[in-house]
């Protein structure tokens, strides 16, 4: 097999290294930037933006691919799935009508409505600022402040979290009103990935990512500083009655798109609260998370490239897609200033990292150096029989990287785990 991935991060180097498990399987890649750690797995290379759908097209006709693995949204939206698919590449990522479920948040909870899937919070969609900001102001209670389109994980604003009324007020119009408004919800926040091929789910361990910047939750939100998975695969306060519910409200989403007449091919990214009713719907995204995807690819004891053929022909099996019954902690290092100033362009030097797994994302390699860029530079896994043990695994490497970075040190740890818990046990 000769597979394109398009993306340049940290989940795209995840992607090429579970690919490059199987020998027989070559990589080629697009990336905007150049990652060094996959371009040490490809066979060939392409600097291009990823957006660029021709460019991405002429590459894959230079190069002879028979498939392409898309990492992140914004090709997507821009329509390359349809473009590889009709010159004859086989594609794991939904066409541009798909993603929609990620691309357009009113799409999504429309969608949702009509069908009657359950797990949809309250919710208004406006176009209009006016009308927005006018009920916004009349609301009894707070909300969740959604701008209808891409917003690379950063965008939404929570009221009585991150902003007051006057803040809300403010933000919409800087968004312009266009603007999906919905009833804030209250819980844990709980991701559960799946392979679909249209019609067939197969889900992945459930993660938890940790979107704030600094320890103890606190500070903005940030594309995602790291995040865990456990041995069984579950989480401590996601009973299996919640799995079963959230997997559900999936199955129903694909079906629904299917009945609709843009089946839906590649990852589903379905991002959960889990409330004292249930599991609810936060979003979905149409690709693997960053950095979930470095969790639960490092634990695919099967071939990724099987997945790939399944995907694309239909052919789904649960029974070729399995997962080590292991702990992962993912630790992500950021440019000192992120989200909101990041320093570029610092030298970083990684000292022992011992037995973590090294994902490279937004950083630069120049002579042999590693330099920080404008986003989330290196990430490091850990993978152990205990949760603890993969989080030292993860806090020795990224403690040993010296620079103009930092990275989240209470990730994985039980004390965050552990409130957690409690914080479920209240709601209930």
């Amino acid at each position: 097999m000769k597979i394109l991935v398009v993306g340049g991060g940290g989940r795209e180097h995840a992607i090429a290294s579970a690919l490059s498990r199987n020998s027989e399987t070559r990589i080629y890649s697009v990336m905007a930037k150049k990652n060094p750690g996959i371009a040490r797995l490809a066979k060939k290379i392409c600097v291009a933006k990823e957006t660029d759908v021709a460019r991405i097209l002429a590459f894959a006709g230079e190069t002879g691919v028979t498939h392409a693995f898309i990492g992140p949204e914004a090709p997507l939206e821009a329509g390359v799935v349809d473009r590889l698919s009709a010159a004859g590449v086989a594609c794991v990522g939904p066409t541009k009508a798909a993603a929609r479920i990620e691309t357009d948040k009113a799409f999504c909870r429309d969608l949702m409505t009509h069908h009657h899937i359950s797990g949809n919070p309250a919710y208004r969609v406006f176009h209009d600022m006016a009308d927005a900001i006018a009920f916004v102001k009349d609301y009894d209670g707070d909300l969740a402040i959604k701008p209808i389109g891409l917003t690379g994980g950063k965008g939404v604003r929570i009221m009585g979290e991150q902003v007051d009324l006057a803040g809300a007020v403010d933000y919409i119009r800087e968004i312009n009103g266009a603007v999906v408004l919905e009833e804030r919800l209250i819980g844990e926040e709980f991701t559960l990935q799946a392979f679909v091929d249209g019609a067939h789910l197969i889900p992945m361990p459930l993660v938890q990512d940790h979107k704030r910047a600094f320890d103890g939750d606190s500070g903005p939100n940030t594309g995602g500083m790291g995040s865990y998975t456990m041995p069984d695969h579950m989480l401590p306060f996601v009973s299996r009655k919640a799995h079963s519910a959230a997997l559900s409200i999936m199955a129903s989403v694909v079906a629904a798109m299917a009945k609709d007449g843009y089946p839906y091919k590649g990852i589903l990214y379905g991002q959960f609260m889990n409330t004292a009713d249930g599991p609810k719907v936060i979003e979905f995204n149409a690709r693997f998370g960053d950095p979930e995807a470095m969790n639960v690819l490092t634990l695919l004891s099967s071939d990724l490239s099987d997945a790939v053929t399944g995907i694309t022909e239909g052919t789904l099996s649960a029974s070729k897609v399995t997962f080590e019954h292991a702990a992962t902690v993912c630790k992500y290092l950021v440019p000192e200033g992120y989200p909101a100033a990041p320093r570029t362009g610092r030298p970083l030097e990684v000292g022992e990292t011992g037995d973590a797994i090294l994902y490279y994302a937004n950083v630069e390699e120049r002579d042999g150096r590693l330099f920080t860029l404008t986003s989330r530079t290196l990430a490091f896994v850990g993978k152990a029989d205990t949760l603890a043990m993969a989080e030292r695994i993860a806090e020795q490497a990224a403690s040993a990287v010296r620079g103009s970075i930092h990275h989240r040190r209470d990730i994985g740890t039980q004390a965050l785990l552990d409130r957690r818990i409690a914080h479920m046990k209240e709601l209930q």
